[in-house]
């Protein structure tokens, strides 16, 4: 009895898979979206539809290159030129030149004409701000050296700056007195003023009366404008001989 009823159930089993092969009959290298299970025929339509969307894809693709060739084709179709002096650069201030050897390298490297632009803004944006800064301060104490050298030592200049600063302050609108004490010229043009005017006590050559200055005070100063950002040198100076003055020079 047993034996009987699982062969019945092994024909039942065998039964469903005929019928479901009937009713399908699928073939395997064919995707079931494209297979009209009811007339067990191909979707023509909808397998054409898929192809010339594939198609249309396809062809807005841009081909890997295989060789030189290739490759010049993909760079002329995004814009480079044929050679470097075809690059259009518009250049935003009068610090920077065309740099044929630059532009020769981006080339190289298959920089788009947009790209190369772009390196050029960021040259004047970022570099050329970086160069004045660092030649304004350059400047400055190339500046600072020659007064010294001129008022015979630190010591002297500091006293001498200091009542420069006092006199400017006094003598000159502020913006022509910065405007003065940020050149070797300008300061020098300024203590000859200090010198005519009958007003200002003769210069003594220690620095006695340029008071005590504690290093809170020094480092006060140099958070200034006139120290970090205009680099007076007056200013500096001034700050350079009080640390001198505290530190024995250390």
């Amino acid at each position: 009895m047993t034996n009987t009823y699982l062969d019945a159930q092994v024909e039942v089993k065998s039964d469903e898979k005929m019928q479901a092969r009937q009713t399908n009959d699928r073939p395997q290298q064919v995707p079931e979206k494209f297979w009209d299970a009811k007339k067990k025929e191909i979707r023509v339509e909808a397998l054409l539809q898929s192809y010339m969307a594939l198609e249309k894809k396809l062809s807005n693709m841009i081909p890997v290159p295989e060789n030189d060739v290739d490759r010049l084709r993909l760079l002329k179709l995004l814009g480079v030129p044929e050679t470097p002096d075809g690059y259009q650069v518009t250049l935003s201030n009068d610090f920077l030149d065309i740099d044929p050897d630059l532009n020769a390298r981006l080339h190289g490297k298959g920089f788009t004409p947009e790209q190369v632009q772009e390196v050029y803004d960021l040259a004047s944006e970022k570099l050329v701000p970086l160069i004045l800064e660092m030649a304004a301060e350059f400047q400055a104490e190339r500046e600072i050296e020659r007064l010294v050298e001129a008022f015979g030592g630190v010591s002297r200049w500091q006293e001498i700056s200091r009542q420069l600063q006092e006199y400017g302050s006094k003598a000159l609108p502020q913006a022509a007195f910065e405007g003065m004490a940020c050149s070797y010229d300008g300061v020098m043009a300024l203590y000859k003023m200090m010198q005519k005017d009958d007003k200002m006590p003769s210069l003594r050559a220690d620095a006695a009366g340029t008071g005590a200055l504690d290093e809170q005070s020094l480092r006060k100063m140099m958070k200034d404008p006139l120290y970090w950002r205009d680099r007076n040198p007056a200013f500096i100076a001034k700050v350079t001989a009080g640390f001198e003055k505290l530190y024995g020079g250390k």
